[in-house]
Parts: C-alpha cells; sequence; structure tokens
C-alpha cells in the first residue's frame, strides 16, 4: 500500500513500526482530508448496540440511575443492567468486560423504527427524565446484523438482469427513503422491511443508463438528516471519475473481446509452486516505445512490446502469474487524459543527483495520471484511468482484453485488492458505503470514531454486509473477468473467517456452471498484525499465524530483512544483510557495529533464511550456527517466531515488492560505496534467489531482475511516471540516477542517497542488466523443472532438505543447501568460497545442465571435487550441482 501525506498518518505508521519491531508495517493508502473531517465532525458513540435486546456501554448503574436509548419523536427504550453471555463475549471480545443492559421486552419491537433516526443511550436520575448524567451516540452494526443480515446475506444487489429487464437493489435499512436517479428521473423503490433491501426493477431500456442512489438517512458525523445521492456499491460500471453508475450486464456479448469466451488459460500453477511478478498497469508500459497503448489496460495486447516480450520470456522460464497493483476504480486519478497533469520540466537534462526533479513531479501528483491505486472506491469496477475512454464500456472490455493477453503469453492474473478500507467516510462527496448507511460498513473505535490504524478510513469486515461484500466482489472478479488469483492487502486486518468465506465461495465456482474453476484460484496476502485489531482484539484475524494450514499464504518477512539487511524504516539505510555484505564486505556504517556483532548478526540471518527456504516452515528442525537443534519456530525474528507455516505454501517468500525501496535500490544503500556494477549485478541475483528457490510461493516486483530502480524512491505510490516507469530496454537504463527521490518520504537519507546517485559505478550497463536478467530466468528454470523445489507437505520438506554445514562451523556469508538430488551453494562473499561435504565424497555431481549451458559465464567456473565432496563456487554466486543419473521432474 502507500501511505498519506500528514502528520497524524505518519503518527500512526512510527506506531505501528514500534508495535511490529523490524517487520515490514505496510505502507497505506490515503485520503488525509477524510480522515481529518471524519475525526473533527464524529459524534462520539461510546455506546455499542450489539444486538436486539443488548446494548454496552462504560457507564456503570447504580440505585439511583437508569439508562435506556432515546430516538426521534421522543421515543425510549428502556435498558436493565444484565452480563453478556459466553457467546457474546466470543463475539465481540473487546468488549468483553464493559457493563452491559438488556432492552426491556416490551420496547424491542421498536428497535427497527429507532435505527432510522438520531439516537442516543442516556444516563439520568431515577425518577427525573430531564436530569441527565450521561448521553452519547449508539453504536449499530451490530444490531443492524441481528435484525437484517440473515436474509439479506442472500440478496442480490446491484444491477441483476432477468429476461433482459434489470433489477437494482441496495442495502440501505436505516435509510428513511432511497430512490433511483435513473438519468435525471426519480424512480420509486420498495423496501423489504426483514432485509432492509430497496430494490427497483426496470424495463429493458434501463440497460447502459447512468444512475445514482437518493438516499434519505440520518447522518451522525453531521447530527441531522441528509438525502445524499450516491454512486451503487455494487456497481459493475461507472462514467467517467466515477460520477454515476451504470445499469450494466456482465454478461452482454458486446462487453467481451473477440475470443474470450473460449478463452483457454496457461495451466494452473499450484500456490505452493507460484512465481509471481507483482506490476502496475501504468508502470508496464507508459515508457515502451514498443507499446500501442501506454499505460492502458490494451498495452497487455501489444505482444511485439518490449515488456511483452520480456513478460513471455518470464513465462518460458517458470513465472506462472502476473500480480496487478490495483486495478478497480480508486479515487485519487483523473481518469480523461484530457484532465491530467504532466510535470513541466525537461526532466532528462537535469543532473542524477538533483533535487529539481522530484520537485517537478511534487508539484504536478495530486492531478497527474499516476497512484499506485490503494485508495477504494468501487470495488467491483475496472479503474477507468487505464481505458481508452473511462466513460462507459470500455474499461469492461479492455481489462478483459489484459486478462486475455496474459494468458496468450502464459501467465494467468492476480488482481490486488483492498477491501480493508475506502477512500473516505462520513460525508465525504468520495464516500459511498458510509452515506449510504452511516456508521456501519467503517470500523469503529470506543469513542465511535473510524479507525484509521490503516491510515485510511477503515472498513469493517466483521460486519455481515462488509463481510458480503468482500465475497461478492470477489467471486465477481473470478467469474466475470476470469481472475486466477487475488492478493489481499493488509489480510490482517480481515476476519480470518471473512477469507475462509471467500474461499469457500471461489471453491463453489465450476467450469461448467460459471466458466472458472474456483479450486484453482490462489489466495494470499499481508498478514501483519497491527492496529485496533491487533492479537485478535476483535476477532480471530487473518494473520500469519492463524492463517497458517488454510492453504491461503501470507507474506513473510523474516528472510526479506536476512537477505536485504536491516528493516524498511532504519534512519541509516546502510545497515546490511547476507546479500549486502554484512561482515564479509563492510561498507563502514556504525550502524552494523563491530566485527564480532556483524558475525553474529550475519550468522543468524543465515538460519532465518534457512528456515525462508524451507517454505518458513514451524516444525523444521534444523542445526542452526550456534549448534543447536531447532526448529522454524524456535528461531527468533524480532522477538517473533521466524517458522510460522503448517505446510508448503502457507508463506510467500519475496525480497522487494512495490512497497520501500526496489531490492536493487536498497543494495546501491547497502553494498560498499566502491561496488562495481558487475557485483551489484551478482548481488541482486544473489538476494532473488533465496525466495526463488524456496520451498512455497515467491513473488518479485516486475522489473527486479532488470535490475529495476526508483532513483532510491522508498515509497513511490504517488512519485508520477518518471521516478516509478519500468525500462524493458537496458538501453534506456534502469532507472537509476533519475534525480534525488521524493522529498516527503525520503528527504531524511538525501545525505545518503547523493553521493550515490552521482556515483557512474553505482548505474548500470546493458551487460549487467542483460546478464543479471538471464542469471535469473536460469535460476527460475531449475526451480520450476526440479520435482524436489516442489514439496506437497512438511514431511516432504524435512526428509528432502537440509543444510549439511550448519553449525558452529559454518561459513558466514555462504549456506550450503541439500534438497534431493541437487546441493545449491548461496555465495554471497565477494571471494570465491569451497564448501566441503563429506557425506558426499564419492558421490557423482556437476553444475546443473541449465546453468552449465546457460547465460552466465561466472556460474559455468564453479567446480565439484569427487573424491572429497567439495563445491567451489565464486563470489556473489549462486550455484546449483545435479546429482549425475538422478532424474529431475
Amino acid at each position: 500500500m502507500k501511505p498519506v501525506k500528514s502528520t497524524l498518518l505518519r503518527t500512526a505508521v512510527a506506531l505501528a513500526t514500534l508495535a511490529l519491531g523490524a517487520a515490514a508495517v505496510p505502507a497505506v493508502s490515503q485520503t488525509a482530508r477524510a480522515t481529518a473531517a471524519t475525526a473533527a465532525t464524529a459524534a462520539t458513540a461510546e455506546a455499542q448496540w450489539i444486538d436486539r435486546a443488548t446494548v454496552v456501554w462504560k457507564v456503570e448503574h447504580t440505585a439511583a440511575t437508569a439508562e435506556e436509548l432515546r430516538y426521534a419523536g421522543g421515543g425510549t427504550l428502556r435498558l436493565a443492567p444484565a452480563a453478556l453471555t459466553d457467546a457474546q463475549k466470543a463475539a465481540y471480545p473487546h468488549l468483553a468486560d464493559r457493563p452491559a443492559y438488556r432492552l426491556d421486552p416490551r420496547d424491542r419491537d421498536k428497535a427497527a423504527t429507532a435505527l432510522r433516526g438520531p439516537l442516543s443511550a442516556v444516563q439520568r436520575a431515577v425518577g427525573d427524565r430531564d436530569h441527565v448524567l450521561h448521553r452519547t451516540g449508539v453504536q449499530i452494526p451490530g444490531v443492524l446484523d441481528d435484525l437484517y443480515a440473515d436474509r439479506a446475506r442472500r440478496a442480490r444487489l446491484g444491477p441483476v438482469f432477468h429476461g433482459g429487464r434489470p433489477t437494482l437493489s441496495v442495502w440501505a435499512p436505516t435509510a428513511r427513503s432511497v430512490s433511483l436517479d435513473l438519468d435525471g428521473r426519480t424512480v420509486a423503490m420498495r423496501r423489504d422491511p426483514g432485509s432492509g433491501v430497496w430494490s427497483v426493477t426496470g424495463s429493458p431500456d434501463w440497460r447502459d443508463r447512468p444512475y445514482r442512489y437518493r438516499v434519505r438517512v440520518w447522518a451522525p458525523t453531521v447530527g441531522k438528516t441528509v438525502t445524499n445521492e450516491v454512486t451503487d456499491p455494487y456497481s459493475t460500471a461507472l462514467t467517467a471519475d466515477s460520477a454515476r453508475s451504470l445499469v450494466t450486464d456482465l454478461a452482454d456479448p458486446r462487453l467481451a473481446p473477440a475470443g474470450w469466451a473460449s478463452l483457454k488459460k496457461p495451466k494452473a500453477v499450484p500456490l505452493r509452486d507460484a512465481r509471481i511478478q507483482e506490476l502496475q498497469i501504468r508502470d508496464f508500459s507508459i515508457a515502451d516505445r514498443g507499446s500501442a497503448h501506454p499505460g492502458q489496460y490494451l498495452a497487455f495486447t501489444d505482444r511485439g512490446s518490449d515488456g511483452m516480450r520480456h513478460l513471455t520470456r518470464l513465462a518460458r522460464s517458470g513465472t506462472s502469474y502476473v500480480h496487478l497493483l490495483p486495478a478497480f476504480d480508486f479515487g485519487t486519478v483523473p481518469e480523461r487524459r484530457s484532465d491530467q497533469a504532466r510535470p513541466g520540466c525537461e526532466l532528462a537534462a537535469l543532473p542524477a543527483d538533483s533535487d529539481q526533479q522530484q520537485k517537478c513531479v511534487a508539484r504536478t501528483a495530486g492531478r497527474d495520471g499516476y497512484n499506485w491505486g490503494y485508495d477504494p472506491l468501487h470495488y467491483t469496477v475496472p479503474e477507468g484511468s487505464y481505458a481508452s475512454d473511462p466513460d462507459g464500456p470500455a474499461r469492461t472490455r479492455e481489462f478483459r482484453g489484459m486478462v486475455q493477453g496474459l494468458a496468450h503469453a502464459g501467465l494467468r492474473t492476480v488482481m490486488d485488492v483492498v477491501y480493508n478500507h475506502t477512500v473516505a467516510a462520513g460525508q465525504d462527496d468520495k464516500s459511498v458505503l458510509d452515506r449510504i448507511v452511516p456508521g456501519y460498513y467503517q470500523r469503529l473505535l470506543d469513542d465511535g470514531s473510524v479507525a484509521t490504524s490503516t491510515c485510511c478510513p477503515g472498513t469493517a469486515p466483521e460486519h455481515a454486509m462488509m463481510g458480503k461484500l468482500v465475497v461478492d466482489s470477489i467471486v465477481t472478479w473470478a467469474r466475470e473477468y476470469k481472475v486466477d488469483g487475488f492478493r489481499f492487502d493488509l489480510m490482517g486486518h480481515h476476519p480470518k473467517a471473512n477469507i475462509l468465506a471467500v474461499r469457500k465461495a471461489l471453491d463453489a465456482l465450476t467450469p461448467a456452471k460459471d466458466g472458472v474453476d474456483g479450486k484453482s484460484i490462489i489466495l494470499y496476502g499481508e498478514g501483519w498484525n497491527f492496529g485496533e485489531a491487533a492479537d485478535d482484539a476483535r476477532f480471530v484475524q487473518a494473520t500469519q499465524r492463524n492463517m497458517a494450514g488454510t492453504g491461503i499464504a501470507t507474506f513473510s518477512d523474516r528472510a526479506r530483512d536476512a537477505v536485504r539487511g536491516g528493516g524498511p524504516f532504519d534512519e541509516d539505510p546502510r545497515v546490511q544483510g547476507f546479500a549486502s555484505g554484512l561482515f564479509t564486505d563492510p561498507n563502514g556504517s556504525p550502524a552494523n557495529g563491530g566485527r564480532d556483532e556483524q558475525r553474529a548478526r550475519l550468522l543468524h540471518a543465515q538460519d532465518l533464511i534457512k528456515v525462508g527456504l524451507s517454505g518458513n516452515l514451524a516444525d523444521y528442525t534444523f542445526t542452526d550456527t550456534g549448534g543447536r537443534r531447532v526448529k522454524g519456530s524456535e528461531v527468533d525474528y524480532n522477538g517473533a517466531p521466524a517458522g510460522y507455516a503448517a505446510a508448503p505454501g502457507d508463506a510467500l517468500a519475496y525480497t522487494d515488492a512495490h512497497d520501500n525501496e526496489t531490492l536493487y535500490d536498497a543494495l546501491a544503500y547497502k553494498l560498499p560505496a566502491t561496488t562495481s556494477a558487475a557485483d551489484r549485478a551478482r548481488a541482486q541475483v544473489v538476494a532473488l534467489a533465496t525466495a526463488t528457490l524456496s520451498q512455497g510461493p515467491a513473488l518479485s516486483q516486475a522489473g527486479t531482475d532488470l535490475l529495476r530502480s526508483k532513483s532510491l524512491d522508498r515509497n513511490s505510490f504517488d512519485s508520477g511516471d518518471w521516478f516509478n516507469a519500468i525500462h524493458w530496454d537496458c538501453a534506456s537504463g534502469n532507472g537509476f540516477g533519475r534525480g534525488l527521490p521524493p522529498a516527503a518520504d525520503n528527504e531524511p537519507k538525501w545525505s545518503y542517497a547523493k553521493p550515490l546517485l552521482s556515483n557512474p559505478a553505482v548505474r548500470p550497463g546493458c551487460s549487467e542488466i542483460t546478464g543479471a536478467s538471464a542469471a535469473y530466468r536460469d535460476l527460475l528454470r531449475i526451480r520450476t523443472t526440479e520435482k524436489a523445489f516442489s514439496q506437497t507437505t512438511a514431511e516432504g520438506v524435512r526428509r528432502a532438505l537440509s543444510f549439511p554445514l550448519s553449525g558452529t562451523g559454518e561459513t558466514p556469508g555462504v549456506i550450503t543447501m541439500r534438497l534431493g538430488r541437487l546441493v545449491v551453494v548461496f555465495n554471497a562473499t565477494p571471494s570465491r568460497q569451497s564448501q566441503t561435504v563429506p557425506a558426499l565424497a564419492g558421490a557423482p555431481y556437476g553444475l546443473h545442465p541449465v546453468q552449465a549451458h546457460g547465460a552466465d559465464a561466472t556460474v559455468r567456473t564453479s567446480g565439484y571435487e569427487r573424491a572429497t565432496g567439495t563445491f567451489t563456487v565464486p563470489g556473489r554466486t549462486v550455484a546449483v550441482f545435479a546429482a549425475a543419473g538422478a532424474a529431475g521432474r
């Protein structure tokens, strides 16, 4: 995700960082404006009406007090002290120790009426209705779920067509009235009292017409009844800039590119074997001179472009999925190209270490065509700025064309989905959910304010209808757009039950009934544990630990930090790790400590990497560098267990992603300044190999194999094309030296960045760029053709995988891994290293044929001495040796 630029939200990130130690705190989406407005205007609501009979409130009842709920027109619901049941405590663990009150049974039939207007909890003196001791607003999600969810869950919301006639339905149980604004004409809607759903059925000529709902509802954030004209949360199509929804049938053949119905996808790859390229749609093609559709969905149909040719090469080497950064409708980019601002400077003419590029880019950042898109507006409509025309059906047809183009290249499609927050809340004009059912879809804190631990208005998937929206939206993307996988942003802010409900719904999709095999769709996400939901405070979260054994993977930051060095938030970015020269090629930074400290940290990093190579298995046992026999769960990662997975596929390995510096930029900071471009390229391949050759799935940022740089920008969510574009043609460089990165997130590191950006030795040429990519593809090919890398069970990993030289005598900077018939030596040191495995003396090993006949001349100088079982590998090289006469896959 990307962070917002405000002091309040930066503080939230800092607090989360302290809570997590060096673990990855995700960057998060914006809107500071909406968050600030919500915080300023929200009325306090400290009472929580959790079901039709129960209110939880901090105030204590005494013999002299009476408690009640008051609603519009002078109505009163009487309350009596009570105790929460065990089931209620389990459903609301954060409220388990609070005072509870039971509604008088005689008043419970008034609940639905009370919920459709102003509502307050009052403690007053006994016998005196006007002597109010405490008054507060009331949080209502629990009682709304109790009253309406059973029936509302079964409703089909949004536009649904039967026999050519559309029915439009919206859930708005607290609304006083809802009508349809259909292309300027008001159409009445009918409310179902059992579900709270309003609906209307139209005629066939409604197809493709613009509409909004006109919702008259009490809005606590402004303390009055308002009439909101708002788009459909279940929109399937939109006009430009999301101004209106469209009555669109996604089954309409006009919305499909030629060949869509008969599209044959590449064979499904199980999650445990997935090798994933993460890319942003605009980054992919905006600088590709061979693309006829720069920055658009249709760029993926340009088979002859540099980008598509490179993706095809990766697919042939073993890459199986392309993971697209948010491609749903988001709220921070003008969708019409004519409305998008462009930097007005000659950026290419400025010095490599200048601060002028970032100043120029910043002046138009809020109005240009660039944003990562972690700011959802409509969850189930393709983003319009990537379409040739954002106004109407092109975005649907062209998104499908993109999926089709990737399939033709041999790749399946993963979507990055962001259901954990919205771009805005309250009465903001970009607030959709909260203007239809105020106070329901957003997660509220004890005082009734919207939770912003995600650094934007958080949603509450623990509430039935927000959870339903998540499931329904995912199923639509899978069935109507043939998406093959989903990556959940901040998945730890979802209940585990919600993510498992997604899995169940996908598993029910069949080729015969739905046109897709839902069981082949992969799921993974960010299982970070922080914020108001941390440590299962409100529900069992979808975190790293809790998702183990579900078949849904979580990103593992353990080996990532060990490989790169330090963590994402170090003040001194020169903290080294395994691949960046810790102890073996020190850079002189005092942040690395003395020699003894460096050696100890490096050896511990090697243990973390071994756990990562096992697939982060909790029960994988090996000898650590201290000589102890340990399980993965017993290796320390900043106070947490390094190993948490139950099976291969529970943990996703990576060394870089869109958040934080690219791998090349991280290594630029960390390797000694005198390191040559050739050695930087070799260090990059070593780092990539630790994820590529692991058990379980692995992800890399698109362009990382080409040494992609963002000119040291650690948070490029709004840094424009200048810093973000992928340069597929090595003659255009790798993106390094395009000026100092934007000040907002990088200025404290400028003193480190400036001498690097002006150092020609840090900037790679074509030989380094193409050589690193070819070496990476060779390793990828080995990973996807050798069966030993694809263990299906934890027991299989335990039998096949060992680290024969691990222990007190292990070489700092070198990991020797034995896997079935293979021996892999990861030599991160700058020098040639020999590793003797006595147990293999006499065994016939040789360099793997892929590397022996591959692109990297250096790895071909690796050697093996059969008599002693000694493997010799050049500096900054990963060599794979195979036993002669044993079959691979």
